[in-house]
């Protein structure tokens, strides 16, 4: 990773796992969100660089090479296209709709365990208890994170 400068703020990913660029793939521009930021050391504290939940998700489904991607967006910084046909030329120049909708399936379908959900819908101040599906609670997370960070604490 490259140094920060210090003048150069910290800056959360708000990019849901939810969102889609062109290719399809939900987490893809999150993911790299997270590696661009973190290859300039200007990923806030407390976010994982390329964690083992829906990052490593998007790595496996999507056929990347954990080392190996990181290593390309370090070495090329590439705009979120370039990083699209990246992903697309690494799985030989086809990333089948079924391949991405399998995907996009696991990123949906992923649940934080009950205590873990509990834990941030009341840090979130999220009432429903049956809202425990881990994007909009790690969104929520983001959104309070950007709040706090915004006024000071």
């Amino acid at each position: 990773m490259e140094t920060r400068t210090p003048t150069q703020p910290k800056v959360i990913p708000l990019i849901s796992s939810g969102t889609a660029g062109p290719l399809g793939a939900l987490h893809l521009p999150r993911l790299w969100s997270k590696l661009t930021l973190g290859s300039a050391g200007a990923l806030a504290d407390g976010y994982d660089f390329c964690g083992q939940g829906f990052d490593q998700m998007t790595l496996d489904g999507l056929g990347l090479d954990r080392d190996a991607t990181i290593a390309y967006v370090r070495d090329n910084k590439p705009t979120y296209m370039e990083f699209e046909r990246y992903v697309v030329e690494v799985n030989g120049g086809n990333l089948s709709r079924d391949t991405i909708e399998a995907h996009n399936a696991a990123i949906r379908g992923y649940n934080h365990s009950d205590e873990l959900a509990g834990t941030m819908r009341d840090a979130s101040g999220v009432k429903d208890p049956s809202i425990k599906d881990a994007v909009t609670l790690n969104t929520l997370e983001d959104l309070d994170d950007l709040r706090k960070h915004a006024s000071g604490g």
